[in-house]
């Protein structure tokens, strides 16, 4: 027995989250706790040497209202000799409490019945079905008073459903769907389909509400449309079923369809903006198109003039002289101006189209085309081809002149009597082939840069910086430069050529515009790497830029300073390959103090 337990099991049982207690019956009729464990004290608000010196009862701690039932049990339980179960509510130490009790009946031999059981406080436990009752009841108040079918189902049968419910397919009440198979309700080739529907919503997929149609019980055939969502109806896994008739609707709709859908294909599935206005010039109705283009909504326009919207206030005779035409049974076809709802202005082409019965104009047809973005590109192909002009003249002059200079040191040196040292002839034609080279490679990285794909693969920057400082090394001055690199953060990933290509030329630059004088020629490039972005500063202690040049050193060909015979293509490159990778750069520079470039690249790691 419990009771007489020692040493080590004895502290485990002490120590245990339940009360551990040995009741005895005895012979004469009386019967008591023999032994109750320590934790007694914690949940019952009594200590064991109360309950087994017979101090206090059982009937004293038990609640009036559940006595009975304990007591009961305990008989019938010593009477059969089987295990015993019972909860309840209790006396504990701050107020009424739930206990949940089992104990095994063993008969001694002195004619005791000895129990050995356990007192498990399950109050919490009880609150939270009682919640849950309260809540399933409020549940089944609320969907009763809901015009939507609404039912619970799981493990094939249904389990709940209210009265819409039932009156959507056909039964006399609620009740008589309980137990139903739901699939019942459905044409048998799309029961499997629903299935597969039920068991994405279970495994926790949002799925967007479908149609379908039921077989009500007087097998008359109806539309529905119907969602689900995962339930928890008490405090097991279920089904919940949203449906509504949709049948009247979709008898409406398919009138719709034979009735008007030609007219529906044309006017609202036209890639025009297509107005429809009544014989006085005032809208009836607009398609998608013309709330894109224009961004009206037909309830705004509808019942009014559209000179009064999208018509410029200088244009406004035109617009009248236009609805005059068209109510003359003319077609006109005209290219003008009109006003987008946020004023911004948009260059189009008109159509417009009398509408006719029996030779009377009933209405008219006005379809728009934009050529905002056309004549854009029209303006845009006039710069690119002054800008090609340009560079054509630019190219054939910067070609030339080194060309013509080895033309004629070729020809100094073939003159006879010349005594001068052919080496310096020499020395002199490989510079200016030298400075043809590197005209014709910023002319090929520039082509390069316009025509090829973004190809996004790992920027290695240090790799990049050491072999531009390498591939540099060629240029007057390059052996001076102290370089300091500083590059921190994450993987970046971009385009490496034209990152490569960006620092080439800025590179380049620092070496080229370098002070002449006794100051160290520095380049210090400081990379900071995001998850979204690259930001580099580049930056030198070179002859600087004054605040004239600063605002054009992007442009073709423009040079700031003589102090250097590049192409003038460099900062040009080297602004369009930023904008070719999505970057930003800004530049802060003051004349002899050198040049501070600031440049933004997206990371496109996280796109790979």
């Amino acid at each position: 027995m419990i009771l007489r337990k020692k040493g080590s099991l004895k502290r485990l049982i002490d120590h245990l989250p339940v009360v551990v207690f040995e009741y005895t019956f005895f012979p004469d009729g009386k019967r008591d706790f023999t032994y109750i464990s320590p934790r007694c004290e914690e949940l019952l608000g009594v200590n064991p040497e109360e309950l087994m010196s017979g101090q206090l009862q059982l009937s004293d701690l038990i609640h009036p209202e559940g006595w009975r039932s304990f007591n009961d049990s305990v008989v019938e339980s010593v009477k059969v000799m089987k295990e015993w179960k019972w909860e309840g509510k209790c006396r504990g130490k701050n107020g009424i409490i739930w206990l949940s009790s089992q104990g095994v009946p063993v008969k001694m031999k002195d004619g005791r019945v000895v129990y050995n059981g356990i007192f498990e406080d399950i109050s919490t436990q009880k609150k939270l079905q009682q919640q849950q009752i309260e809540t399933e009841q409020r549940y089944k108040e609320l969907v009763e008073q809901l015009p939507l079918g609404i039912v619970i189902q799981a493990k094939g049968k249904i389990l709940l459903a209210n009265a819409a419910a039932a009156k959507i397919v056909g039964a006399q009440k609620a009740d008589d769907l309980i137990g139903l198979n739901p699939l019942q309700f459905l044409l048998a080739d799309s029961r499997e389909l629903v299935l597969e529907k039920i068991q994405m919503i279970l495994d926790g997929q949002t799925i967007a509400p479908v149609e379908e149609r039921f077989v009500r019980l007087d097998n008359k055939v109806i539309h529905v449309e119907l969602s689900g969502q995962p339930y928890l109806y008490l405090g097991e896994p279920a089904l919940q079923v949203i449906f509504t008739d949709i049948t009247e609707r979709k008898r409406a709709e398919a009138s719709f369809l034979k009735t008007e859908k030609l007219f529906f294909q044309l006017f609202q599935n036209t890639p025009l903006a297509v107005t429809l206005l009544n014989e006085e010039g005032l809208v009836v109705q607009i398609n998608k198109g013309f709330e894109e283009m224009f961004g009206y909504t037909e309830s705004e326009l509808k019942g009014n003039s559209l000179n009064l919207f999208i018509v410029p206030d200088n244009l406004e005779s035109e617009g009248n002289d236009l609805n005059s035409l068209i109510s003359s049974n003319r077609i006109v076809r005209i290219e003008t101006v009109r006003y987008r709802k946020d004023k911004t202005m948009l260059s189009v082409i008109i159509y417009g189209v009398p509408v006719l019965l029996k030779d009377k104009t009933i209405g008219i047809f006005g379809m728009y085309v934009d050529i905002t973005e056309r004549q854009k590109v029209e303006e845009e192909l006039k710069i690119r081809n002054t800008e090609l002009d340009n560079f054509v003249y630019k190219v054939s002059h910067d070609l030339r002149a080194p060309l013509s200079s080895i033309l004629g040191l070729a020809h100094l040196a073939g003159l006879p009597g010349n005594t001068d040292n052919l080496n310096d002839y020499i020395k002199l034609m490989g510079e200016k082939a030298m400075q043809l080279d590197h005209f014709i490679s910023d002319v090929l990285s520039h082509s390069k840069n316009l025509k090829m794909e973004l190809k996004i693969d790992e920027v290695d920057l240090q790799k990049i910086i050491d072999q531009t400082f390498h591939e540099l090394s060629y240029l007057p001055g390059a052996e001076q430069i102290r370089k300091v690199v500083s590059i921190e953060g994450t993987e970046f990933y971009n385009d490496p050529w034209r990152i490569a290509e960006i620092f080439r030329n800025l590179v380049s630059n620092a070496i080229k515009y370098r002070k002449l004088d006794e100051t160290i020629p520095t380049i210090r490039i400081e990379s900071m790497i995001t998850d979204h972005f690259c930001q580099i500063n580049f930056e030198d202690n070179g002859i600087g830029i004054d605040g004239i040049n600063r605002t054009k050193i992007f442009e073709m060909f423009y040079r700031a300073s003589d102090q250097s015979e590049g192409s003038g293509l460099g900062l040009y490159i080297v602004k369009n390959a930023i904008d070719k990778v999505g970057g930003k750069i800004a530049v802060e520079s003051e004349l002899n103090r050198g040049t501070l470039f600031k440049i933004t690249i997206p990371n496109l790691r996280l796109s790979k």
